[in-house]
């Protein structure tokens, strides 16, 4: 059975169903049930469900916001769903093999391009949106290259190398590792400034925050970040940086200029993802262990609500709607 989030519904008007067709839509990727849930942003509703490969773990939408590139992680056939957002169906599954193990996602500005990592192979693959070919291999060299940030002027990634203790920091002119900086142990979150100066990586094995220049690519600073911090978001205007850490089951939230922690959130149990809407007005938290996301107000960093989806929610994805 499926829960309507009632703490933000109430303050929100009724609208018949066809008006709910031009409102914003959250995707969730579900591990456990391999589906993504899509959901109404504004009423808080899970709208569809759609199939994908087996275990999903990341999902990314391209600007022009017609299709959903899901990452499925588990399972043998090294896949990438592709979801058409207005019809809810899956498309098609791009197999990536030989490459293997595909996780971390991220889409180019102008929508052209989608990055994945590829995890079992130490690399990134470059996907063509519009063909759906596999463009480049670009290799990191590093084990378990799990997540992905992509610079705003599009000309570098970042990715987090778990087992190496890594960051790689790649040239995507020319497709090659410019440096493999070192953090802390178990770098898994990442994520980069809005105004593309810093990359946070979330060290998991060592409840820290490697934060680097990105005009040296090297660390300059550490931040505490108790609890097994697994993922790092920043808001849209660059002040605040949200860091799920799985196993206290909460948030924390630090002022980026100050580089300091200025709140903790109680979620649900495991958090993992973290996506925080383009207004910046509301985070979304994706708790594993609870079966659920819980609904963040970024002003008074208080828990509005929390939405029921499919199990073992992890990654997520944000489709803005439509002015009708």
């Amino acid at each position: 059975m499926r829960f309507t989030a009632l703490l933000l519904a109430l303050s929100l008007p009724v609208l018949p169903a066809q008006a709910l067709q031009g409102d914003p839509v959250l995707l969730v990727a579900n591990k456990q049930d391999n589906t993504v849930s899509f959901v109404n942003a504004r009423t808080l509703e899970v709208s569809a469900t759609v199939a994908t490969g087996e275990g999903p773990h990341e999902v990314a939408v391209a600007n022009d916001r017609r299709n959903a590139f899901v990452a499925n992680y588990e399972g043998k056939d090294n896949s990438i769903s592709i979801i058409d957002i207005e019809s809810r169906r899956e498309l098609d599954r791009l197999s990536l093999t030989p490459l293997r193990e595909p996780h971390g996602l991220a889409t180019s500005a102008d929508g052209k391009r989608v990055y994945v990592t590829t995890e079992g192979s130490q690399a990134i693959a470059e996907i063509d949106s519009a063909t759906r070919k596999v463009l480049r291999t670009i290799r990191t060299g590093q084990q378990l290259t799990h997540m992905i940030a992509l610079s705003p002027d599009g000309k570098k990634l970042y990715t987090s190398n778990v087992v190496s203790g890594t960051a790689s920091a790649i040239d995507l002119r020319d497709g090659r590792v410019i440096r493999n900086i070192a953090t802390e142990q178990g770098p898994e979150g990442i994520d980069i400034t809005p105004d593309g100066r810093e990359v946070w990586v979330a060290n998991r094995l060592d409840d820290s925050i490697s934060i680097v220049d990105t005009t040296t690519d090297e660390v300059k600073a550490t931040l505490d970040a108790a609890g097994f911090p697994i993922r790092v978001k920043f808001s849209p205007d660059g002040s605040r940086a949200l860091v799920s850490c799985a196993r206290a089951n909460l948030v924390r939230v630090y002022d980026v200029a100050a580089r300091r922690e200025i709140a903790q959130v109680q979620t649900g149990s495991v958090p993992i993802g973290i996506l925080i809407e383009p207004s910046g007005q509301r985070a979304f938290i994706a708790n594993s262990g609870a079966h659920s996301v819980s609904v963040l107000s970024m002003e008074t960093l208080r828990i509005l609500t929390e939405i029921r989806t499919g199990r073992v929610p992890d990654g997520m994805a944000f489709v803005e709607g439509e002015n009708k």
